[in-house]
């Protein structure tokens, strides 16, 4: 495996790592809903899973029926 002949100096790793910047996640607001969530995942709303404007998972149902027995 090879390895390097000199050691790098602490400016050229420095160099190479100046590119990584943290980014704040992009926040959207559900037209459906109208809640915020992050952009491209699914995101629960009274019971229910939504992604793009459509239930995906509806567990209301299930929560309702527990409760009455």
């Amino acid at each position: 495996m090879p390895n390097p002949k000199r050691r790098h100096s602490a400016q050229r790793g420095a160099k190479r790592r100046t590119h990584y910047k943290a980014v704040a996640a992009t926040i959207s607001t559900d037209a459906v809903t109208g809640e915020a969530h992050l952009r491209h995942r699914a995101h629960w709303s009274e019971g229910k899973l939504v992604y793009k404007g459509k239930v995906v998972i509806d567990n209301t149902t299930a929560a309702e029926s527990g409760a009455a027995e």
